[in-house]
């Protein structure tokens, strides 16, 4: 699968688009990726060793290029030599988001930066700008050759490349890129659309333009049950296989664990996939403005009976897709305050019904005797927020 994510970057006339794209390498590739991702775990680890000792002693902050002449020293050692079969770009680059997170940690913008666990960390790695090399169907990494792409021509072969990096999602390794394009202003009409998230529907936008929820298909609903026999299948094997406290994990359990990872990101696919589809659609209709609420996404979870279609919809990826294809496309994005009473208020008269229930499907003005559907009233009054 092939994802256009991101953060668009707009520099004066320039756009940064973020593309993410999947690769397919064989066996000794496979290995050599994880090895390499493990070094840059390493280097992030001992980076942030340095830091914290560093910072118990007093002395003033260690800048990255400081910790890099180090490790080159280091090298040299014997226990360490195995680190030049990797490229030093990994290393450099590991050392940097190391103090890139104490930085941050300072400036308050970030919790304390932790350690990297081998079993929990996500496997990644970065690749130098001057010597990755992209073609219709390959890309060249420092020390592991020429890997192939899962599509052809979706990556340009000569472009400007921002950061370039490898991850692993638990199924496969995919490779994302920046690059530099065109910034092409589109002519946008006057409207100003209201998006109402919900349960019920996805979105349900104020030019009557309504989304389903994906998570209600069949298609979605048949994965789900696949996926919950799968998970049954491994606790009863866990349990047979206990010995005393501890569990064993044996080779069909691992199996069935990777089989699990596949249906739970074709899951995931299927709804971001959706989302793109959705916001697409709803960008390319041109409002000079799009209206949003801005959820408590982390309240609403507590109620337990709601959590888990909550969950399914992912309300924050939506709003974050959202945000960057209106910088994309010159369109004003403004979220609405968290207290804003837009599913309360009546479209029509502006009359607030503060007893208004979930449950309440239908909006019924008690002053002006205005019913309408609770969610599409939510959207007109986002449409018209802060416009007064």
């Amino acid at each position: 699968m092939t994802v256009t994510y991101g953060i668009i970057y707009i520099e004066g006339d320039k756009v940064i688009t973020s593309i993410k794209v999947r690769l397919e390498p064989n066996n000794k590739q496979n290995s050599k990726m994880f090895q390499s991702a493990g070094t840059a775990r390493w280097a992030y680890n001992w980076a942030l060793a340095k830091q914290q000792e560093n910072y118990k002693q007093g002395n003033k902050f260690l800048q990255d290029g400081v910790l890099r002449k180090e490790l080159t020293q280091l090298k040299k050692i014997e226990k360490l030599k195995w680190l030049n079969n990797y490229s030093n770009n990994i290393t450099k680059q590991a050392i940097k988001d190391a103090c890139n997170a104490y930085k941050s940690f300072f400036k308050h913008l970030a919790d304390k930066p932790r350690f990297k666990s081998r079993k929990k960390s996500k496997p990644s790695f970065y690749q130098d700008i001057i010597k990755i090399k992209f073609t219709e169907t390959h890309v060249r990494l420092e020390k592991l050759g020429w890997v192939r792409l899962s599509e052809k021509n979706r990556i340009p072969v000569k472009a400007k490349y921002k950061n370039p990096r490898c991850t692993f999602d638990g199924v496969h390794w995919y490779i994302s890129v920046g690059i530099e394009t065109e910034n092409i202003k589109s002519k946008l009409t006057t409207e100003s659309m209201g998006i109402d998230l919900g349960i019920k529907d996805l979105a349900i936008c104020s030019n009557k333009m309504t989304f389903k929820n994906i998570n209600k298909t069949q298609k979605v609903k048949k994965l789900e049950k696949k996926m919950r026999k799968l998970q049954r299948r491994v606790s009863r094997k866990y349990l047979i296989n206990k010995k005393g406290k501890s569990y064993c994990k044996t080779g069909n359990i691992i199996k069935l664990e990777k089989t699990i990872k596949k249906v739970y990101k074709r899951l995931d696919n299927i709804r971001t996939n959706y989302i793109h589809q959705v916001t697409t659609k709803i960008v390319k209709t041109k409002p000079s403005r799009v209206v949003m609420e801005d959820l408590n996404v982390t309240g609403m979870m507590k109620n337990k009976h709601l959590s888990k279609a909550i969950a399914q919809q992912n309300f924050y990826k939506f709003i974050q897709t959202m945000k960057y294809k209106c910088k994309k496309y010159g369109i004003e994005f403004i979220q609405a305050d968290r207290f804003y009473p837009s599913s309360k208020t009546c479209s029509e008269c502006g009359a607030i019904k503060k007893d208004l229930k979930l449950s309440d499907r239908v909006y019924v003005c008690s002053e002006c005797g205005c019913t309408i559907d609770r969610d599409y009233n939510a959207s007109v009054n986002l449409s018209r927020y802060e416009l007064a």
